[in-house]
This record gives structure tokens, C-alpha cells and sequence, in this order.
């Protein structure tokens, strides 16, 4: 029987994993199936239990259930606990283990996809949410210099101080026009409304790499924003979602996955639908 996996989440079927996954499969000469679960709002729990019954083991995990399977888990990893949050589920003797696979996926897209060193270098990280609390570890790993978190609201920054006590929180209007980075990572998401943090725009004159974790077939806004403002090189999450998915791929399989070739399909993908 041949190993099934899914990626669940509400919505879903905008979902690019089912595609990533297969790629990675075919590569790697794993023989599985991977597909796609809408899950109702409030009933994931039920439908993930379902699906380990029938035989499933693994799943990606997508808004709004990356804290749900946090707490689903009989297991948390390390990354788990950090991020407070998972988007991996492991099956293990009808036992699920959770990972969060985001961190490390943002930080190997930087260092070996982009060539950007993390250790001894000052690092920016805009907002506080989720999607940053679920970086934070793996960046810390690598040994930056300096590692600020800044939001709108200090008191959300200040929260992950706490989980975190080496970096330092800021409020965005802390952000000093003479500050200098060496990367500036924006995990708002107020590039999706085609809003943008409210920080000096000195900060990008710098040169610092400019790393946004949203992605789209055009230079996201932020990035945009950047580059108009004198930054040199702009990064989108795209590599970070790949990579995260290849993470997941060797937990599940024991395999590690290359990501170049994935990267550069779904780009292309991106470019023409």
C-alpha cells in the first residue's frame, strides 16, 4: 500500500505542497501519494484522527490549524515547542509528533540558496505573530550578532522576549534612522493588503538583504518598497516555502530532498498561471 500524506488547512486549494511533494518524490524515488484536505474550522482534530485510522502518515498543516496540531500532538519537537505552533505532523505507531519545519526552512533558503550569512551579523525580524514566533529558534541557532524583533505594538515583541530572552523587542517607532542591519526580514503580513510597517525607510540604505517571507509571481510590495529606497538584493518567501517542504519530506521519509530544481519549477509556475 502505497504511503499516503496530505496537507490540511481552510482554505487549501491554493496549495502548491500536493505538487512540491510529488517533484520531491519523484526525485528521491519515494513511492507516496500526497493530496490536498479541506478541513472544517472546527472539526480538525476529528478529521485528522480520521485520517490516521485510515492509514495516513503525515501531514502539512496550514492556516488556521498550525496551533491545533500544536496541541493534537502526542509529541512536540523542539521547533514545536518554540514556535508554539506546527505545520508537520509525524505518524509514528498511530502517535502523532509535531515539528515546525518554518524556521529552518527561512533560514536555508538565506544561507545556502542565497549564499547570506546569519552568524555575527545584525538581524531585523518585522512583526510578532505566529508566522515570526516560528523562525525566531532557527535564527538564533545560527548566532547573529544581533537579533531585534520590532512590531507595531511593542508588547507583542516584548511577549516573545520572553519565550526568547536574547533578542531584543522594539516598537516600530523605536526603529532608529541610524540603525544599521545586515538583513531585514519582514514577517508582517501587511504585504498582502498592500499595506507596509511603518519604519524609516533610511533602514534600507544601508544595503541590507531585504528578506520578505510572503511571496507572489511580482516582487512583493515590501520588497518593492525596498528597492526604491536604495536596498541592493530582495528575497521572497518562495524558497522558504520549498524548503520547509523538503524539511518535512526527510522527517517523513529519511531522505533529504534538492530544492533548486523545485525552486526554479514553481517559479516558472508562478509566472505563467
Amino acid at each position: 500500500m502505497t504511503d499516503q500524506y496530505y496537507v490540511v488547512g481552510n482554505p487549501i486549494a491554493h496549495s502548491k505542497s500536493p505538487d512540491i511533494h510529488q517533484r520531491f518524490a519523484d526525485q528521491t524515488g519515494q513511492s507516496l501519494v500526497y493530496d490536498k484536505a479541506l478541513v472544517p474550522i472546527d472539526a480538525f482534530n476529528q478529521h485528522i484522527q480520521d485520517m490516521v485510522a485510515a492509514g495516513a502518515k503525515g501531514f502539512n498543516v496550514t492556516v488556521p490549524f498550525k496551533e491545533e496540531a500544536f496541541k493534537l500532538a502526542d509529541e512536540l519537537s523542539r521547533r514545536a515547542q518554540t514556535a508554539g505552533a506546527a505545520n508537520t505532523l509525524i505518524v509514528q505507531n498511530q502517535q502523532l509528533v509535531a515539528d515546525n519545519t518554518d524556521g529552518i526552512g527561512l533560514v536555508n533558503d538565506l544561507t545556502k540558496n542565497h549564499g547570506v550569512p546569519l552568524a555575527d551579523k545584525k538581524v531585523l525580524v518585522l512583526g510578532a505573530g505566529g508566522a515570526v514566533r516560528g523562525v525566531l529558534e532557527p535564527l538564533l541557532v545560527c548566532g547573529p550578532k544581533e537579533l531585534v524583533v520590532a512590531n507595531r505594538t511593542k508588547q507583542r515583541a516584548e511577549r516573545l522576549g520572553e519565550i526568547f530572552p536574547s533578542l531584543l523587542a522594539k516598537g516600530f517607532d523605536e526603529l532608529d534612522t541610524h540603525d544599521r542591519f545586515d538583513v531585514i526580514i519582514n514577517g508582517t503580513s501587511a504585504s498582502l493588503a498592500g499595506d507596509l510597517p511603518a519604519i524609516p525607510t533610511e533602514l534600507f540604505k544601508a544595503g541590507p538583504v531585504i528578506y520578505d517571507m510572503m511571496y507572489g509571481a511580482e516582487e512583493t510590495v515590501f520588497n518593492q518598497w525596498a528597492l526604491a529606497h536604495g536596498a541592493k538584493l530582495t528575497i521572497d518567501g518562495l524558497g522558504m516555502l520549498v524548503e520547509q517542504a523538503a524539511e518535512s519530506f526527510r522527517l517523513w521519509r529519511g531522505v533529504q530532498p534538492e530544492t533548486q530544481e523545485v525552486i526554479g519549477w514553481l517559479r516558472g509556475q508562478l509566472k505563467t498561471s
